[in-house]
This record gives C-alpha cells, sequence and structure tokens, in this order.
C-alpha cells in the first residue's frame, strides 16, 4: 500500500513539476519577445537614415521653383524654414509627389 501511493504520488509531482517547467519556459519566451524590438518597429539609427527631398508645400524659391528641403529627419518631425513671410513650420510626411519628392506640410497657415 505504501509503495502505491508513493508510486502515485512521484508520477502526479513530476507531472506538475514538468507543467510548471513549461509554463515558466514560456512565460519567459514571451515576455523575453516582448522586451526584443521587432525589426520593422526599431529605431533606425541617424547614420542610416536615407536622405530625402521634400517640397514645401505652399513656398516658392527665388527662382520660382517650390521650395525644397533635404533632410534625414523621418517623418513627422516639425522642422523650421525661413520663407517670405518669415519663419514657418512644417512637418515631414511619408507622402510622395509625382516629381518623386516627399511632401513638407505648412502648420502656420492652418489654424
Amino acid at each position: 500500500m505504501l509503495t502505491d501511493v508513493l508510486t502515485g504520488w512521484t508520477s502526479e509531482t513530476l507531472g506538475g513539476l514538468t507543467l510548471l517547467t513549461a509554463a515558466a519556459v514560456w512565460g519567459w519566451l514571451r515576455r523575453h519577445r516582448a522586451a526584443r524590438p521587432d525589426s520593422a518597429t526599431a529605431r533606425v539609427p541617424a547614420a542610416a537614415m536615407p536622405v530625402r527631398t521634400y517640397t514645401l508645400i505652399g513656398t516658392r524659391a527665388p527662382d520660382g521653383h517650390p521650395g525644397q528641403l533635404v533632410s534625414t529627419r523621418p517623418a513627422g518631425t516639425i522642422v523650421n524654414q525661413r520663407g517670405p513671410a518669415g519663419r514657418e513650420r512644417f512637418e515631414l510626411t511619408d507622402a510622395v509627389l509625382s516629381d518623386g519628392t516627399y511632401v513638407a506640410e505648412p502648420l502656420n497657415r492652418h489654424r
């Protein structure tokens, strides 16, 4: 009778410990993967950012062409540019114009 109790207890204990260990490993892997940044969301160093040409919407250069800005800053960045009306703020976007340049939208004009 004691042998039956110990044999049953041992198998149940080993099964429970196996399940507990598996759950702990699964939880650790889940946290570890969540803490590690994905390659799509990882921040790119400034040295590796692509150089983009932005067209400053609503501005003109002295030669009559649309005003342009060359930058490595990511979309969503707000930059200050001096224009004919003084300093203006522009937000860089991911929108591409037909000439291949990106859009920089004026912020001061839209109130």
